[in-house]
């Protein structure tokens, strides 16, 4: 599972950053401290509209006790990110989760190449910062619709290096091909990608077509390919308690558990956040979210079970 530990924070600035996208820098309450991060990490935010919503972190893992999120106004907001572009204030004091990563970076690797598109900068900028820091072969290609649509272009020039800006109003309406882009890469890079379904998509085909091995994809919705309906009808059965759980026809196993008084972390409940990792003891997981790679599922340790049922058998939760 992971922490359940909430931490308070203060908004102390919030800037307009592009075209529908806000940055928001959190810092502790007098005399806390926030927990490191690495790049590629994310974090809750415990809106006062009773929402959980998860952004990733953009700023230097370096800062101590500041966190800086880059939130876009998203036009089918549910409420996370319209609330906070349109109530969230300075001053304002959060609860936040402890940061948690599903898209580490290795540092280790002979070259990288980022891919980001949209708001999908922000977990790409704080790794594409950490490789600059470091020295090592890191080349960053990031898209947007339109100029003013590109968050953090004046952080992303003052880092240098090899960047390669792709914007479809200036290319005759057209995204970036990324195959092209890819096809000088060097053998054992490693490759990243946060932004929306349609790029994500694009990037494995052309990371499978280039011979990419080492992928890493970061989704902030669903992968609707995963996310699809488990069915219900079958038992959980709680190892610490003992007690044994129906999820019925069209519910998740999460809302089996929370119904029945099973306190359980949670945010996103579409299976791309992790927070609601449970470990399995036995079973077989019809795994649907988007966080565990393809060694994870395959060895069944863990689970989200936001999204998550049962393939075959009974299932043993360490719950």
């Amino acid at each position: 599972m992971s922490s359940k530990i909430l931490l308070n924070a203060c908004v102390r600035t919030m800037c307009r950053e592009a075209i529908g996208i806000n940055s928001v820098e959190l810092v502790p309450e007098p005399g806390a401290h926030f927990p490191e991060f690495s790049p590629g990490s994310h974090i809750d935010l415990h809106l006062p509209n009773g929402l959980v919503r998860n952004y990733s972190l953009c700023n230097s893992y370096h800062e101590k006790d500041r966190y800086v999120l880059g939130i876009l106004q998203d036009s089918r907001s549910r409420g996370g990110s319209k609330y906070i572009h349109e109530a969230l204030r300075c001053g304002a004091f959060l609860r936040i989760s402890e940061p948690r990563n599903n898209f580490a970076l290795d540092e280790a690797a002979a070259s990288t190449v980022l891919v980001a598109g949209g708001i999908g900068i922000t977990p790409i900028l704080s790794m594409f910062r950490r490789l600059r820091e470091l020295g090592a072969p890191v080349r960053l290609i990031y898209c947007t619709r339109s100029r003013g649509q590109a968050a953090f272009l004046d952080e992303i020039e003052k880092l240098g290096g090899d960047v390669q800006l792709h914007f479809d109003d200036e290319n005759d309406g057209k995204p970036v091909e990324l195959r092209s882009a890819f096809a000088s890469t060097l053998s054992g890079v490693h490759a990243y990608c946060c932004g929306p379904e349609a790029m994500l998509n694009a990037f494995e085909v052309a990371c499978g077509q280039t011979g990419i091995e080492h992928v890493h994809v970061e989704r902030f919705a669903a992968n609707a390919a995963l996310h699809a309906a488990t069915g219900g009808g079958f038992n959980v059965e709680l190892a610490r308690s003992g007690r044994t759980l129906e999820v019925s026809e069209g519910k998740s196993i999460l809302h089996a558990l929370l119904d029945a008084g099973v306190d359980v972390d949670h945010s996103c409940e579409e299976g791309v956040c992790g927070a609601c990792e449970t470990r399995v003891l036995s079973g077989c997981p019809d795994h649907r979210d988007s966080v565990l790679n393809v060694e994870q599922r395959s060895g069944n340790k863990v689970m989200m079970v936001c999204v998550s049922g049962v393939k075959s058998g009974k299932l043993v939760l360490d719950l």
